[in-house]
């Protein structure tokens, strides 16, 4: 039995479902397009301008930040930059050098990645409160893939190509996905995902960097902790307690100044200067001391000069593409979301501009420029961050700061750096990454969300015990995967009315009110071919549990389809089973408020046609009054004619 056409009850209804006005193709593909590639409309304020002088300068500004803020910049905001630029180049060059260390590079690289890198960014990124500079976790994964195909000590003239080239194949990587506006890619790592990923680099770093601690001289290739300790034990006989003594007081220092700054805010200076005073106390002390004799490693020399041009040492030889890519892809990503996640964080607390896409293109350009200027990869690292806004910066002015104090380094300052010992660098490294074990978020994640938990520990372990590029994928084919269970399991829910609202809300989260013979039903995600069969069999458990709760016939099932926001044609194939199939079963099938996107394939595939407008309604409370009225008429039918439709009874109230 069809349900009757009411419209002419309510001739001058106005909350009819609108069936006109369809929207043609290329309409609505400029409008998928634009909320896919442009949700935040970041022409807005060029698109106000008439004038075409003005218009250029706006858009000069949109694509080069710079513009933005250096017209109006003061030399009150420059004392704040200049003052947050030397503190954190206090601690960019000992972090530097360290970190180039842990990639296996020769310190000067890590000196190098300081100048180049932070004028480019100064240029055309759009935080303000970002430093620059190599991070700990993309040092490694770097080291661990790369040397895959060629050791550093084997070939190290080599290995620095292939690191270059990585580092171009990141920038270039980073660079397409801001301009063709992919930040959705990035958004693959959730912050489960990294919460995980870094709590195992920090363990593993922190395993790694026990060589410098204990004084090795020999060590493991690889990274699992297995292994690590394995080697630890086998070559125990190396370590040297003079070593071991001064790694563990450094180590202590360190620690000890976090431990004041975050006692006290205004002390943040005590820590972010602990790093150039272990260098130069341990440099000192290990010279007076004579420390070769006691077996302590020192960096080595460093030569004065600015960034030589590498251009020509990028290697794209198919012998070693495969690694490469690897490498920039993973580690492309990794430092991207790593930075933009920084400095969004940043950028929310003080409410200043931030956008991610400006931020993908400003990583790719100071990547693609480092690596031709003798740099390796660099984003945006917390700690250097978290220094440069405590100092009082203000704007990017500070990492052109940062650049100038690093070049004033490399020129007079470097072979005093080649004093410094490899445990102290050790100790630096350890108490920067220890900060990554957050346990608190991990206790958080438990409470709130068991399968979050799941997807940190999965790439917690995964990074300890196999790899930091394997523990990083397995997090993320977790996060995947439980978002494919998210579209092949929609959310749904039965409604029932509030009494004193009027409101129809989930009859699990509320009290409310039910109607005999009347169910209602409310799907509230996309539809496609994962899930067009689930939602059928959904509401037929629904029919069959409302049934076996209530003793009555389900005569009227109503659709709420105001959450479905998109639908295939598999779907709509499957909604007009699941409307034949009720049809057949003596009942009536409606729909409540079809978004437009919806409407318009249901009227292409000619759904509406077939089930009829008058089975369509604007809200929940006019599909219930239809219904009524469809079940009086026909309990009245009933009566006279001593008829009952067929119903359904299959299963028991706990399949709901």
């Amino acid at each position: 039995m069809r349900m009757m056409d009411y419209s002419n009850c309510y001739p001058e209804d106005p909350h009819a479902v609108n069936f006109a006005g369809q929207r043609g193709f290329l309409k609505v593909l400029k409008s998928g397009f634009k909320e896919t590639l442009f949700p935040d409309d970041p022409f807005r304020e060029i698109k106000k301008e008439e004038k075409p002088l003005f218009r250029a300068i706006k858009w000069l500004q949109y694509l080069v930040p710079i513009f933005q803020w250096l017209p109006t910049y003061t030399w009150r905001l420059f004392i704040s930059d200049f003052f947050a630029g030397i503190t954190a180049t206090s601690i960019a060059v000992p972090q530097a050098i360290s970190y180039a260390k842990l990639a296996d590079l020769h310190p000067i690289i890590g000196l190098y990645t300081c100048f180049v890198p932070p004028i480019v960014y100064a240029i055309f990124g759009s935080s303000r409160h970002l430093s620059v500079g190599p991070i700990a976790s993309a040092s490694l994964l770097i080291s661990q893939t790369i040397s895959t195909v060629v050791r550093p000590e084997e070939d190290p003239i080599l290995y620095l190509h292939l690191v270059l080239t990585t580092t171009f194949v990141a920038g270039l990587f980073q660079t397409c996905l801001g301009f063709l506006r992919l930040g959705i890619l990035v958004d693959l790592l959730s912050h489960s995902t990294i919460t995980g990923f870094m709590g195992g680099a920090a363990v593993m770093l922190t395993l790694q960097q026990l060589k410098g601690i204990f004084g090795l001289k020999h060590f493991a290739h690889k990274t699992g902790v297995t292994t690590v300790l394995k080697s630890i034990w086998t070559y125990r006989h190396e370590i040297r307690w003079e070593t071991t003594v001064m790694g563990l007081f450094f180590l202590a220092y360190l620690q000890f100044t976090k431990h004041q700054r975050n006692r006290n805010r205004k002390l943040f200076w005590l820590s972010a200067m602990a790093p150039m005073t272990t260098v130069i106390v341990g440099a000192v002390f290990t010279y007076l001391v004579n420390g070769k004799r006691h077996g302590i490693q020192t960096v080595g020399h460093l030569s004065r000069g600015i960034n030589p041009l590498t251009i020509k040492y990028l290697k794209f030889d198919s012998k070693y593409l495969a690694p490469v890519l690897r490498a920039g892809f993973i580690t492309g990503i990794l430092s991207m979301a790593e930075g933009i996640a920084i400095g969004r964080s940043f950028a929310v607390v003080e409410n200043t501009p931030h956008d991610g896409n400006k931020e993908m293109i400003a990583f790719g350009l100071m990547n693609m420029c480092g690596s031709v200027t003798s740099c390796y990869l660099t984003t945006g690292p917390f700690s250097k961050t978290a220094v440069n806004y405590i100092a009082g910066c203000k704007t990017a002015m500070s990492n052109l700061v940062q650049a100038f104090l690093v070049a004033l380094t490399l020129e007079f300052l470097a072979p005093l750096f080649g004093y410094t010992p490899l445990v102290v660098l050790s100790a630096i490294i350890i108490s920067a990454v220890l900060g990554f074990l957050n346990y608190a978020e991990v206790v958080h994640l438990y409470k709130v969300d068991k399968f979050d938990f799941i997807i940190c520990m999965a790439g917690f372990f995964g990074v300890i015990f196999v790899a930091l590029d394997i523990g990083l994928m397995i997090s993320v084919g977790l996060s995947i995967l439980r978002a494919l269970l998210y579209v092949a399991r929609p959310d749904s829910c039965k409604l029932g009315k509030l009494p004193d609202l009027g409101c129809y809300r989930d009859t699990d989260q509320y009290t409310v009110s039910t109607l005999p013979g009347i169910l209602i039903v409310q799907l509230g995600s996309p539809m496609y071919f994962a899930n067009s069969n689930y939602v059928k069999e959904r509401i037929m458990r629904y029919i069959r549990c409302e049934e076996d709760t209530t003793g009555i016939t389900v005569e009227q099932i109503i659709l709420d389809l105001s959450g479905v926001t998109s639908i295939d044609t598999t779907s709509l194939e499957g909604l007009w089973e699941t409307n034949k199939t009720i049809e057949n079963n003596g009942m009536q099938l409606s729909f409540v408020n079809p978004r437009i996107e919806v409407l318009e394939k249901m009227v292409a595939a000619k759904f509406v046609s077939r089930v009829g407008k008058e089975s369509f309604f604007l809200t929940v409370e006019d599909a219930v009054k239809a219904s009524q009225i469809a079940l009086r008429k026909s309990r009245a039918s009933n009566s006279e004619d001593g008829v009952r439709g067929t119903t359904i009874h299959q299963s028991a109230v706990d399949s709901c």
